[in-house]
Formats: C-alpha cells, sequence, structure tokens
C-alpha cells in the first residue's frame, strides 16, 4: 500500500524501531474486509480486532493526548502547534509506540489502512481552511517598508544556510549530504498563514505590529513561490526539463480554472443568498463537493493531492457570509479531530533513537543559521530603514523566524518524494516544535501592546474645558445597540458651540479569514455597499448625523476581527482620535418583566478588556427594552427624565458631569441624587470627600440658571437604606447615570453584592439593571480614566518609551488631534 502520509520506507522505521529492516518487507499490507464491525465484547471478540472500534480508539487517544498538552502547556505559553507535535512524538516511535505492546495494540498495521485514508480527508481540508483564511488583498497594504523586510526575510536565510550547507557536505553521511541544500532551501521559506496563525494565538492580529509582520509575511511567501517555480525548472526532480515544464504549465493552467471558476460561482452564490443570512445548506454542501472534486484532479494532473483545495480555499472570498460559514463548519472537527492523528501518524514515523548524531548536529547547525537568518533580516530592515523600536524589532524578527503545520506538510511531502532522508526529516519536525516553543514566549515577554495606549493626560468629559467638543467613540454589536445608543447622543447635547464628535465602530468577529480589518466608512455616498455587515447600522447613524449636521459630526468604522483581539481596535481608535468617551453595550439585556437574555462571553471578554486598559472614560450601556419613541429626546412631545445617583468617588464624579453635559438639552429634566453616609468622615475618606464636594459645587455652578435641574440629598446607614432609596425612584426615569466603582464609600454599598461576586457595573449598577422597579430606563454606568504614564515610571522606563509615545504626549500637551503613523508607515 502505498500512503499518502507513510510510505514503505516509513513502515520500516515504525515496525522495526531501529530502522535496520528493509523496506521490501511493507510494500503489502492486508486486512479482513469481514473485520469492519465489532459485535461486541459480550460475544467473545476483542473489539479491537474491528477496523472502526480501532479508529475511533485512536482518534480519541490522538486528540485526548493533544488537548492534554495544551492545557498542560498554556500556562507556560505555548501554542497550540508545539502541543499537537509533541503529543506526536509522545505517543509515536519515539514514545509510546516504541513499545511493542502498545504498538501492536493501538496502532498496529492492519488499522493504517482506515486511519490513512480518514487522516487524507482531515489533511485535504485543513489545507482548503488554510488557503479560505487566506486573505489576498492584503497585498494592496504592501509598500516598500513592507517589502524590504519581506524580502531580505527570504534571501538572507537563503543565503547564509545555502554557503553553510556546502561548507557540511564532507562532515556527514551520503544520504543526509544529498539533503542539506534541500534543507537549506526549505528552512529559509516563510509561509503568510502560518505568521497568521502566530499573530491569532498572540492577539496581536490587528495591531499595527500585526499589520506590519502580515505585509511583510506576504511578501516572503510570494518570495517563496517564485524561487519554488524557479528550483523546478533549474533542478527538477528526476532530471527531466521537459517533465518539469509540463508540471509547472499544469501548475499554471489548472490554478487559473480553479481561480475562474470558483470566482464565478463563488460571485453567484454571494448575489442569490439573502444578504445579512447564514450561507444556504445548499452552497455549504456544493462547496465542500468541491474540496473533494479539486483533490480529485490534482492528482489527476500529477499534482499534489492538497494543491487543489489549497487554490480553491484562495479562490474563496475571505469572511461573510462564505468564508465565515466554511470556517464555522469545518475548523473543529478539522483542528480537533483530524489534525491531532495527522501528527501522531508523523509521530510514529519518527525514531529518534536511529539518528545519528553527527548528521544531528549538522542538518540542525543549517536550521539554526536558517532561523537566525530570518530573524536578522527582518531585524536589520527594520532598525534601519523603518526606525522601528528595537523591541518590536526583536518581536517582528522572531515572528518571521516561525513556523507551523504547513511547513510540516511540505516536509512530509519532501520526505515522500525522496528529497529528504528520514533522519532529516525527523531533526527537522523536531527543531519546528522546539523553535516555536523558545519564539512564543519571548515575543510575549518582548511585546506588549498595552504600553501603547498610556496617555499623558487625563481623558475625562470632566476635565473638558467648557465649549470643549466632546468626541464620543460608540461600540455597537448588533442592530438591537442602535436605538439606545442614538438616543444617549442626542441627549449629550451637541450645540453649535460645542460639538458631538461621533466614531462610530460596528464590532464584527473575525471568521473565515486570517487578517483583520478596520474599515473606514464613506458617508459621501448615497448608500453604503449592500456586502457590507454594518450597512443598516452605518445608514441609522448617516440619518442621524444628517439629522443634526449643524452640531454632529459622524465617522463610522466597522472592525472585524476575532473576540480575542477586539478592543485593540477600541483602544487604537480612541487613542489616535484623543476620545473622552467610550459607550460600550453591555454583554447582557435586562427587561422590566424581570427577563434577562442569555449572556454573550465574548462580548464580555471585550468588555472586561476595554474597562482595564481604555485610554479614557467608559460607559457601560445597559438595555432594559426598547425606549419608548415618545419618550426619546429626538421628540418634543415629552421632557427625557434623567437621574444621577451620587454616592461618592472618581467614577461617579465623571458619571455627574456627563449629567451636567445633558442637562443643557431643552427636553430634558435632571436629578442629582446623592447619598450621604451618617456620622463622621473617616480619615482616610477625607480627601475624596473633599473632592466630591467640589465637583459638586462645581457642578451647582454650572447649572445655576437651569430650571430642570434638581439636586437631592439623602442620608442613609447601609446598603438596605440605600437600595430602599433606588427603589422610590420607581419608574420615573428614562435614564440612570452612575459610577462604576464607590470604593470611597463601602458602608453605602455593603450587601448589594456578593463578597466574591465580580461584576462589570458596580454595586448600584447591578442593582438598578437586575430590578423590577426601573421600568425600561437606560442605565448608563460610567467609569472615569485614571491611568496615567506618571514621571517617575517613565523615566525608569526611558528604553521602553517609543519615538510614538514621545510624539503622543508632545500632541496632548498641545491639546492637539492625534493622527499617528507608526513605525513611519
Amino acid at each position: 500500500m502505498s500512503s499518502i502520509l507513510m510510505e514503505p520506507d516509513d513502515l520500516a522505521v515504525f515496525v522495526g524501531g531501529s530502522g535496520s529492516r528493509t523496506s521490501m518487507n511493507f510494500t503489502t499490507l492486508c486486512t479482513s474486509a469481514h473485520r469492519i464491525h465489532s459485535t461486541g465484547v459480550f460475544s467473545g471478540v476483542n473489539p479491537l480486532e474491528f477496523s472502526v472500534p480501532l479508529l475511533l480508539l485512536q482518534f480519541g487517544i490522538c486528540a485526548g493526548t493533544i488537548i492534554l498538552f495544551h492545557q498542560l502547556l498554556k500556562p507556560l505559553g505555548q501554542p497550540l502547534i508545539v502541543s499537537q507535535i509533541l503529543g506526536g512524538l509522545v505517543l509515536g516511535s519515539s514514545g509510546l509506540s516504541h513499545m511493542k505492546t502498545f504498538r501492536d495494540t493501538i496502532f498496529p498495521l492492519r488499522g493504517f489502512v482506515f486511519l490513512d485514508v480518514v487522516t487524507s480527508f482531515g489533511t485535504i481540508f485543513y489545507f482548503f481552511l488554510v488557503g479560505v483564511q487566506v486573505d489576498i488583498s492584503i497585498m494592496k497594504n504592501i509598500d516598500k517598508k513592507s517589502l524590504g523586510i519581506g524580502t531580505f526575510s527570504v534571501i538572507l536565510p537563503l543565503i547564509l544556510t545555502s554557503l553553510y550547507s556546502t561548507a557540511l557536505m564532507n562532515t556527514v553521511g551520503t544520504r543526509t549530504a544529498k539533503s542539506l541544500l534541500i534543507v537549506s532551501a526549505a528552512e529559509s521559506f516563510i509561509n503568510f498563514p502560518m505568521v497568521a496563525s502566530l499573530l491569532s494565538e498572540l492577539h496581536l492580529m490587528n495591531s499595527e505590529f500585526g499589520r506590519i509582520a502580515l505585509t511583510s509575511s506576504m511578501v516572503s511567501t510570494i518570495w517563496t513561490a517564485c524561487f519554488l517555480m524557479i528550483g523546478t525548472l533549474v533542478a527538477p526532480q528526476n532530471g527531466a526539463v521537459a517533465d518539469s515544464v509540463i508540471s509547472l504549465s499544469t501548475f499554471i493552467v489548472v490554478s487559473g480554472t480553479i481561480i475562474f471558476i470558483v470566482r464565478l460561482a463563488t460571485s453567484w452564490i454571494i448575489k442569490n443568498n439573502p444578504a445579512g443570512e447564514p450561507l444556504k445548506e445548499g452552497f455549504v454542501v456544493a462547496l465542500l463537493l468541491g474540496v473533494l472534486i479539486t483533490a480529485f484532479s490534482s492528482k489527476a494532473f500529477g499534482l499534489h493531492i492538497y494543491f487543489g483545495p489549497l487554490i480553491l480555499g484562495v479562490s474563496i472570498p475571505p469572511g461573510p457570509p462564505i468564508g465565515s460559514a466554511l470556517v464555522e463548519r469545518l475548523d473543529f472537527i478539522t483542528s480537533w479531530v483530524f489534525m491531532p492523528v495527522f501528527f501522531v501518524k508523523l509521530g510514529l514515523v519518527i525514531n529518534v533513537y536511529s539518528i545519528k548524531l553527527k548528521n544531528f548536529l549538522g542538518v540542525s547547525f543549517v536550521i539554526y543559521v536558517s532561523a537566525l537568518g530570518k530573524f536578522l533580516g527582518a531585524l536589520l530592515v527594520a532598525v534601519v530603514y523603518c526606525r522601528m523600536p528595537l523591541r518590536d524589532a526583536v518581536s517582528l524578527g522572531l515572528v518571521m523566524a516561525s513556523q507551523g503545520a504547513f511547513e510540516l506538510g511540505m516536509f512530509k511531502l519532501m520526505r515522500k518524494e525522496g528529497r529528504i532522508d528520514r533522519g532529516t526529516f525527523a531533526v527537522m519536525c523536531i527543531f519546528l516544535m522546539v523553535l516555536v516553543a523558545v519564539i512564543t514566549p519571548i515575543i510575549r515577554y518582548l511585546f506588549d501592546p498595552t504600553r501603547r495606549y498610556t496617555v499623558y493626560k487625563r481623558r475625562t468629559v470632566m476635565d473638558l474645558k467648557p465649549g470643549s467638543d466632546l468626541r464620543v467613540l460608540i461600540c455597537i454589536h448588533d442592530q438591537e445597540d442602535v436605538p439606545n445608543a442614538i438616543n444617549l447622543l442626542e441627549a449629550l447635547n451637541p450645540t453649535r458651540r460645542s460639538h458631538l464628535i461621533v466614531y462610530m465602530l460596528h464590532l464584527v468577529e473575525l471568521l473565515g479569514r486570517a487578517n483583520s480589518q478596520l474599515i473606514p466608512h464613506n458617508l459621501k455616498k448615497d448608500r453604503i455597499s449592500t456586502s457590507c455587515p454594518s450597512e443598516h447600522i452605518v445608514n441609522a447613524f448617516k440619518y442621524f448625523g444628517r439629522n443634526n449636521r449643524q452640531t454632529v459630526a459622524i465617522f463610522p468604522f466597522t472592525s472585524i476581527t476575532s473576540s480575542t483581539t477586539m478592543h485593540d481596535d477600541v483602544y487604537s481608535l480612541a487613542l489616535n482620535k484623543t476620545v473622552s468617551l467610550i459607550l460600550i453595550p453591555f454583554h447582557k439585556k435586562f427587561y422590566s418583566n424581570g427577563v434577562i437574555s442569555l449572556s454573550n462571553y465574548d462580548m464580555k471578554m471585550v468588555n472586561n478588556e476595554i474597562l482595564d486598559k481604555a485610554p479614557c472614560s467608559v460607559g457601560l450601556v445597559v438595555d432594559r427594552g426598547v425606549l419608548n419613541l415618545s419618550r426619546s429626546t429626538a421628540t418634543n412631545l415629552h421632557s427625557f427624565q434623567v437621574a444621577v445617583v451620587f454616592l461618592g468617588g472618581a467614577d461617579d464624579r465623571e458619571a455627574m458631569f456627563v449629567g451636567a453635559r445633558m442637562a443643557g438639552h431643552p427636553d430634558i429634566n435632571l436629578t442629582l441624587i446623592r447619598l450621604l453616609k451618617k456620622g463622621n468622615v473617616e480619615r482616610d475618606d477625607v480627601k475624596e470627600t473633599r473632592l466630591d464636594n467640589e465637583a459638586v459645587l462645581q457642578f451647582r455652578k454650572a447649572t445655576t440658571n437651569n430650571r430642570r435641574v434638581m439636586c437631592i440629598e439623602e442620608v442613609v446607614m447601609d446598603g438596605t437604606g440605600t437600595v430602599s432609596l433606588l427603589r422610590s425612584m420607581g419608574n420615573s426615569f428614562d435614564l440612570v447615570i452612575v459610577g462604576r466603582r464607590h470604593s470611597c464609600c463601602p458602608m453605602l454599598v455593603e450587601g448589594l453584592v456578593l463578597w466574591n461576586e465580580q461584576t462589570e457595573l458596580g454595586a448600584i449598577g447591578e442593582v438598578l439593571a437586575s430590578s423590577d422597579f426601573m421600568g425600561n430606563a437606560i442605565i448608563l454606568v460610567v467609569q472615569q480614566h485614571t491611568k496615567l504614564a506618571n514621571e517617575e515610571q517613565n523615566k525608569n522606563n526611558e528604553d521602553s518609551v517609543t519615538p510614538i509615545d514621545r510624539h503622543l504626549a508632545k500632541d496632548e500637551a498641545k491639546e492637539l488631534p492625534i493622527q499617528t503613523k507608526p513605525y513611519m508607515f
């Protein structure tokens, strides 16, 4: 049997242990056609002697082992690929399968027929998914600096490893010597999908650093493809140039045909699939059948079986509706069922005990020189030409030197074609794991994207000068968030003297593509593209801006990224646009009848990240049902009732000044309810109490002549009194604003939440949001921005402050809008 993953020579390694047995004994495998399904242990038979039970057990052991290693290594910052290769080695011929009993029981030769067929299907779909997630439109973002980094990251290691391999020819075995030049070429190449995969796992995909790494790796991938084509023509595998020309011509013709047909088909699918709806089941099935057809066509034309599915995936438009639907259907079963078997089968043919030390050292040094060349190629260009900070340049060099499952597949194809011997193949696989295991924790240590979001001046509504424009970043997850968002913007009282500048960010989860996108929308167009997932949301804000064109400016954006890095786009936009307030929807929806919608865990994680590191004040918008239009600020039929609950502390002071801005709206009645603690002020609270009194005095002065503002002070003793006062508010208000944290007055919130309960809304916000007496009122929970880069920290971390940060500090001192251009890109 000629296996896609295991050749006769590999079977000799697997069965013979040391590899001493000849491969001619393993050209044929026999299996009983009638021993497929077991009749059960109660009939006196061993289930593992039947193909299906054995296959299911192998699936379970392979997936379970890799999941176990992933959970053990995750706290150490190791990526999934390390756990996958390590799991394969542990179960393979270098580990448990080195023992004859385990090998004959779990991985007998007769089981390889079924195992190989099923695994081949899995790897076919894996390469298809790799192609689907490659967004070739990223090539439009390639500039001179990305071109320089990507080019030198390939050419420098290729030169160094070629020279080093030539020098080592006479010091290693004959078979290994023939493989060294092939190893030097293979190790010098960089693949865009694997760089994107690492960046995604490190949560750096949509940072400026991640975008530079993606564009640079795309350049490297283009160079890799060019060198492979040249190598095929100059040094054909069997010495037949004519065959190589025919093979290359077939490659180009088949690629062009697939791309042309698929582009026409996907355009028709998108046109006939309802806008905003999931991809129809029939379309999904048709595309999956296309994967099998392209795999068959590839073999029929003499190409690798993975080539057709890879090109098919690249041809499919990434993202929704097609790309996201395919990734959602295939990703889990491919990554956690089929691919674990692929890695274990690689481990079965890797026997570290048969590798000669001399050959091991020779190949490992070539791999080391290649990784060093990639690192230096990216580092030198990034520092010298791009003026990138040293820490970021080092991180970029390490990212460009990383490898992944795509390279493993390439190594196996090279082994199958006889270009490298089995010892060289084993060393390449092992060093890939070691390289990634070393690189990833270093990158995590060196590159901390949050330091870029440190600011040198407080960005709050409270600190805005009178008459200053208010810049607000409002985040939207779906269309249900739009009505409350627009009502809040209207309530913020935009005037000709103090404009409201709104940056609307629609957050869309990234599925079906490798790179994230931050898309600005042009409101001058009559209509937003129907293919855009933000069409209806952008149009709603567009109309709001038109109705208030003298006082409101709308700048809509769409962020398409993974939920683990979604907060980075929020940070970047808030930082670059000098925003004073971020408004984000709460991950739960409460209703006046006591019903609570299901919690969105991903949204909760995004909110927590924003609350933790946002470069300005944050407001959590709690939806308690759609507000009655007749009571919104958009009409003059009824006044809009707003209440501010003030206990004390920085967050409550910020909430009070948000209310103070709203108080200027002619259709808003504002009530400030201040809760005072009975008794003397404790020594630790004197400073906060003084700040609270000064803030309240400033609020009273600002609203002295406003008859629509009422101030109420109530003395309470404990949390019970606080709840009673909140309950007395009833459903008289359309909007209630409250601070998130109340550390200065713990007695007033005692018992409102459990002592160990972590709540994003704070004690008062949690009571108001989950109450049954507030009606459909919107709850706005405010957190004031307090994190600043103090002078002592800046002095101690002078080396970690980039030119961008210094430029940012200079701009903030001048109180000018910041237009950052990281790394001079």
